[in-house]
């Protein structure tokens, strides 16, 4: 396990470098569920992975909008997550075309709309639950997807120099409270803290981790995409541009919306190998369940919540067509 000191070394590098740009069961716990006003209690654990200086991954992924389905009548539009290839150091084939976007003035709001969005995977329990949860898993770790708000105030606190513990630590680590109000009408977090006082995880709560183990939050993060993959997300992104409707025979054997059935006779992804440490340190294996080619988390809010994606409007499909100009030429050149 990292230590504090090592998390804030790294943490300061990433601020000089300026800044480094699931699965079927109901363990990730949905936050963005609670009421306005409500607030829940959790407490973060370490990383399974102890080469992670971080007790959390980050997941950056782009949304691409679909006006429909290609051949469903009246089908409203769609959206699909890819993982953006940064999270591996790779050039991202959707970045590499959208940073020369904001050259432009006119094009900002488009480069916007497609850049990636970040995610957070942490792990821990959840000390006082607001939300009247149905099942709740046998395994009380539970995962936590936190949006770069909550993230903010994860972080600045981290960077203090009065901290002297990890929030991670078993005896002296700190609760960390997420409350949910609302601010222009969307759901706001900006008053989420961190406990004043140190406090020990309790006697089942290590018995927790004794028994079940801290999952290595790495095998959360979406596939990497292979070269034929890549292809894909770039074919894709430039029918989203050009205001094109999904197409499932084309695209939905590697990527398709939430809900969306692969194409007949393709086949459905194996189920994903997660492993999980145990209190002794020996790494277990455990198989997903088979996940759809895209995840439905992302930020505060699942990708499902967020707002309707707009049909392009008459001035807007000028930009597009320049835009998809500007991306072939320079295929071309190559």
């Amino acid at each position: 396990m990292a230590s504090l000191a090592e998390i804030r070394a790294r943490l300061q590098a990433a601020e000089t470098r300026g800044g480094q740009s699931t699965g079927g069961d109901n363990s990730i716990y949905p936050h963005w569920n609670m009421e306005e006003g409500q607030s829940a209690v959790i407490r973060f654990l370490p990383d399974g992975n102890t080469k992670n200086t971080f007790f959390w991954q980050e997941r950056a992924m782009i949304r691409l909008p679909f006006a429909g389905i290609k051949g469903e009548a009246d089908s409203k539009q769609v959206m699909v997550q890819v993982p953006c290839v940064e999270m591996w150091g790779d050039a991202c084939p959707i970045l590499t075309e959208v940073r020369t976007w904001f050259k432009d003035k006119s094009l900002e709001d488009m480069g916007r709309k497609y850049w990636k969005k970040r995610s957070y995977i942490f792990q821990g329990f959840v000390r006082e639950n607001p939300i009247s949860e149905d099942k709740t898993p046998e395994n009380p770790i539970r995962r936590f997807i936190i949006g770069p708000q909550i993230f903010t105030i994860i972080k600045s606190a981290l960077m203090d120099p009065e901290l002297e513990e990890l929030p991670t630590d078993l005896m002296r680590g700190l609760d960390f409270r997420i409350a949910k109000t609302s601010k222009g009408g969307y759901a706001d977090y900006s008053s989420s803290k961190w406990a004043r006082k140190e406090s020990a995880i309790t006697t089942d709560e290590q018995s927790a981790v004794d028994s079940h183990g801290l999952f290595d939050l790495s095998t959360f993060l979406p596939k990497r995409p292979t070269d034929v993959e890549l292809r894909v997300i770039k074919e894709m992104f430039e029918a989203s541009v050009d205001g094109q409707a999904y197409d499932t025979e084309r695209w939905g054997q590697y990527f398709r919306p939430a809900g969306v059935a692969a194409p007949g006779g393709a086949d459905s992804e194996t189920p994903a190998t997660k492993h999980m440490v145990d209190g002794h340190g020996d790494v277990h294996e455990i198989k997903a369940e088979p996940k759809p080619a895209t995840s439905s988390f992302d930020d505060d809010e699942p990708v499902t919540a967020a707002e309707p994606v707009a049909t392009p409007a008459a001035g807007s499909n000028k930009n597009a067509q320049d835009i998809l100009a500007m991306i072939r030429a320079r295929q071309n050149k190559q």
